[in-house]
């Protein structure tokens, strides 16, 4: 399995770490792709004898099996369409960028037309195989909490207007609540599991999200709540924070493996 990967941050370092210790069987990364030169994935790539690459073609002209995209929600809107129309799968991991109606009925027609998969891994999050069960007999409410330390939430444009001093919160502040339509778009490269959620359950319109910074939190702690038919489902996250990106979680990290090592498998235990 040839592997492409769409940024040079902790994913790619994970997936490169992981294929040379032999735990993704004969995968390897053809290359890495960054936009330019000066780009963090560049020493990363030289450091793994893995091709850097600057555009999309090159990217294409390494005949990657598979494509991960790690990097933005720009990355995909710019990268994935092109990619599924060479009948290269995408695992997407800015899910969030899908919150664009238009954007993902372009994906989703180019990835039938192409017969290329487009997959959204679960991120930082766990339980949608229960809310797509749920979602089948009817689901009243879908609703996530996405709660983190003030750290976290720094150097987001969204946060900056809100003028709070992140560094002396003495409790718990809301940051956003509504539907996930109107949050994730303020949020890029943190709330990306309420999109997965959405996109797996009742969509946007209907998922509530709630966005906090807590100083008293160690661990990014999401609590989900859904209500339908088949029941209640209500389920508590504790991850811990990626040493070198508070922003992210570690499953969310891990999520982008265990989603390669699903894909490539011809067996599946849950979805």
């Amino acid at each position: 399995m040839r592997i492409g990967i769409i940024g040079g941050g902790v994913i790619a370092r994970l997936f490169l770490e992981h294929l040379a210790r032999g735990d993704m069987g004969d995968a390897r990364v053809v290359a890495i792709q960054g936009r330019s030169p000066a780009s963090r994935g560049k020493p990363l790539a030289d450091q793994h004898g893995v091709p850097f690459v600057t555009s999309l073609a090159a990217l294409i002209a390494e005949r990657p099996d598979v494509v991960i995209e790690a990097a933005s929600h720009d990355a995909v809107r710019e990268f994935a369409k092109p990619l599924l129309e060479q009948g290269i799968p995408v695992i997407i991991l800015s899910g969030g960028a899908l919150c664009d109606d238009a954007l993902r009925a372009r994906l989703e027609v180019a990835a039938a037309k192409h017969k290329a998969l487009l997959y959204v891994p679960s991120g930082g999050i766990g339980g949608l195989d229960a809310l797509k069960a749920a979602c089948i007999a009817g689901a009243d409410s879908v609703e996530i909490a996405v709660t983190k330390p003030p750290a976290a939430w720094k150097g987001i444009p969204y946060v900056e207007r809100l003028n709070l001093d992140l560094d002396h919160l003495t409790g718990a502040v809301t940051l956003f609540e509504g539907t996930a339509r109107a949050g994730v778009p303020h949020f890029p490269a943190n709330v990306n599991i309420a999109a997965a959620l959405a996109l797996a359950g009742i969509g946007f319109d209907r998922t509530q999200l709630k966005v906090v910074a807590d100083p008293a939190l160690i661990y990014n702690t999401h609590y989900i709540d859904i209500r339908g038919k088949t029941g209640t489902i209500s389920i508590k996250f504790e991850s811990v924070p990626f040493p070198d990106n508070p922003k992210t979680a570690m499953l969310a990290c891990y999520s982008a493996l265990a989603g390669f090592k699903q894909f490539i498998s011809p067996v599946r235990y849950g979805t």
